[in-house]
């Protein structure tokens, strides 16, 4: 039986648990909040692998972990999802494979960030080093924002806002591009349009086909196996030249928007890598 590790069904969940009962695959949805794993025994091995789609970065990692040392095998592994739920660690390794990204510059201190904020320019962009939804991003315009950002993150005392992860603006089209990666192949892409400058559809986006261009695929292929390879979802940006810059990897990836556009069914084909992994 295949356990799926979820948080909440979202509508991606109950494609992905359609997708398994018309395969025929034994699975059962364990809900995250209700695990309780005595280290001295691990937790339950009565599954044959893990499909992990908890929702929280921390509990994410720290469930694949465990599941890891009772020797079962999980969908995405915790290496991966350490490393895609934290956004210096992605753009270390995009950066070390020699990938295309915006320029990022991180510093660990109010006064550093300062700093870090005034070496990328006006407008510049800070992120949380974990998070998703495309919540509290912030374009910073002067140094009057700025000054009243750091002090705004100083006062949450919250270790996630201690680290600041400073980029640079790209000016695209109103859109960006989510290419889903499984395994060693790019099934699908989609285009995300907003006249907000964050193009996210849980945002309010809108998505179009986006087609599988040369360099799309072999950017988000090298995006993917820089971050340690799976079933991740790979975005990316334009420059108004037409370069593309890889922006973010993702381990839990939501592809309902896409869904609704593409030619492939998306929640069969992530079933079916799902499988190919455990019975590989």
């Amino acid at each position: 039986m295949l356990a799926v590790l979820t948080t909440r069904v979202r509508l991606e969940e109950r494609m992905i648990f359609t997708a398994l009962e018309r395969r025929g695959i034994p699975y059962e949805a364990v809900d995250d909040r209700s695990l309780v794993v005595d280290l001295q025994t691990g937790p339950e091995v009565r599954y044959r692998g893990v499909f992990n789609r908890i929702m929280s970065h921390t509990r994410s990692v720290y469930a694949a972990r465990l599941y890891e040392a009772a020797g079962l095998q999980v969908v995405n592994s915790s290496a991966v999802i350490e490393t895609c739920g934290d956004k210096v660690l992605t753009s270390l390794a995009l950066v070390r494979a020699g990938l295309p990204t915006p320029r990022t510059v991180v510093a660990v201190t109010p006064d550093a960030a300062l700093r870090a904020i005034e070496t990328i320019g006006y407008p510049a962009v800070v992120k949380p080093t974990v998070g998703s939804w495309g919540r509290l991003l912030s374009k910073v315009n002067d140094r009057d924002a700025a000054e009243t950002l750091v002090e705004h993150k100083q006062a949450m005392r919250s270790p996630a806002h201690s680290v600041f992860y400073v980029q640079e603006l790209v000016d695209k089209p109103g859109r960006d591009i989510r290419a889903i990666v499984l395994g060693d192949q790019v099934v699908a892409a989609v285009y995300r349009r907003s006249e907000h400058w964050i193009t996210n559809t849980a945002r309010g986006a809108t998505t179009s086909p986006c087609e599988l261009s040369p360099d799309l695929v072999k950017l988000s292929l090298r995006a993917a196996e820089a971050v340690g390879g799976g079933m991740l979802a790979v975005d990316l940006i334009e420059r108004s030249t037409g370069e593309l810059l890889v922006t973010e990897v993702n381990h839990t990836m939501e592809f309902h928007g896409l869904a609704e556009v593409a030619e492939v069914d998306v929640a069969d084909l992530v079933v079916g890598h799902v499988e190919e992994v455990l019975s590989g």
